[in-house]
C-alpha cells in the first residue's frame, strides 16, 4: 500500500493544516529572521544617517521661503534620536528582499506546490513596489504637497520645523505610499489562494474607492492635494490588480459554473 502523498509532504513547510502551536513557532522564527536583516542594515546605514536625513531633508528646502533653510530641534536628545531612526528607516529598506521572502515562506503552505516556483517573483514585485511606492511619495508627492501646506500659511509666518516632527511626517508618508502600492501583489495573492477574483473586484469596486480615500485621508496630510496623489495612483493600481487577477488568479469555489458541479455529480 502506497502512503498518502499529502502524508509523505507533511512538515511545517508543506502542511496547511499544521497546530497552532507550530504556526507561532514558525511566525517567531521569521519575524527574528526579519528584525535580524533589519538590525543589519541599521549597522550599514547609522554609519550614512546624517547625508541620508539631509536627502530626506531636500524637497523641503527646496520651498522654504529661505531657499535651504535649516529645521530646528527643541530638545539635546533630539538629533541623536533622530539620525538614529534615519538609520534604522535605511535598514528597514534595506532588508526589504529579506523580510518579503519571510513573509512567502511563512504562507507559503497555503499554497500548492508548485507556487513554490513563485518565490524569486513574490519578493522581487514586493521589494520593488515598495521602493516604486516610496520614491513616488518623496520625487512627487512630497514635493506638491509641502508647498501646498507651505504657502497655505499667511505669508508673515515663518516655519519653524523641528526635525522630529518632520522626520516622522515623511516616515509616515513614505511607509504609507510603499506599502499601499503592494496592492497588486495582495490582490493577486488573495486570487491564487481563491479568496477573490476578478467579479468579485469589479463589484467591489465603490466600495475599493471609499476604502482608498479614507485611508489616503489617515495616511497622509490633511489636504485635498496630498490626498488625491496618493489615491489616483491607488485606484489605478487596483484597476491593473483587476487584469492581473484575470490572468494568474483562480476561480473561486463559488463562481464554478453549476453545469460543471453537476457533470462532476453525474461521473460520481
Amino acid at each position: 500500500m502506497k502512503p498518502d502523498a499529502s502524508v509523505a509532504q507533511s512538515g511545517p513547510d508543506h502542511d496547511p493544516a499544521m497546530p497552532l502551536v507550530d504556526h507561532l513557532g514558525e511566525l517567531r522564527h521569521r519575524l527574528m529572521m526579519s528584525v535580524g536583516a533589519i538590525l543589519a542594515g541599521f549597522v550599514i546605514c547609522y554609519s550614512y544617517a546624517e547625508p541620508l536625513f539631509n536627502t530626506l531633508l531636500a524637497p523641503l528646502q527646496e520651498i522654504l521661503p529661505t531657499k535651504g533653510g535649516n529645521l530646528i530641534f527643541t530638545g539635546l536628545t533630539e538629533p541623536f534620536l533622530v539620525y538614529l531612526k534615519t538609520g534604522l528607516l535605511g535598514g528597514v529598506i534595506l532588508a526589504m528582499p529579506v523580510i518579503f521572502l519571510q513573509i512567502w515562506l511563512f504562507v507559503r503552505p497555503a499554497f500548492r506546490g508548485r507556487e513554490e516556483k513563485y518565490t524569486t517573483a513574490f519578493v522581487f514585485f514586493g521589494s520593488f513596489l515598495f521602493v516604486v511606492g516610496a520614491a513616488f511619495g518623496y520625487f512627487l508627492v512630497f514635493p506638491f504637497g509641502f508647498r501646498f501646506l507651505i504657502q497655505f500659511a499667511d505669508p508673515e509666518f515663518l516655519p519653524y520645523l523641528t526635525i522630529r516632527e518632520y522626520f516622522s511626517l515623511t516616515t509616515k508618508m513614505l511607509f504609507a505610499f510603499g506599502l499601499m502600492f503592494e496592492t497588486p501583489l495582495v490582490l493577486v495573492f488573495l486570487a491564487r489562494l481563491g479568496a477573490i477574483d476578478a467579479a468579485w473586484l469589479r463589484r467591489n469596486r465603490r466600495y475599493a474607492i471609499v476604502v482608498i480615500f479614507v485611508v489616503g485621508a489617515i495616511l497622509t496630510p490633511p489636504d485635498v492635494v496630498t490626498q488625491l496623489m496618493l489615491a489616483a495612483p491607488l485606484m489605478l493600481l487596483y484597476e491593473l490588480s483587476i487584469a492581473l487577477v484575470v490572468i494568474m488568479g483562480r476561480p473561486r469555489p463559488d463562481t464554478v459554473p453549476s453545469e460543471d458541479l453537476a457533470a462532476g455529480s453525474d461521473a460520481r
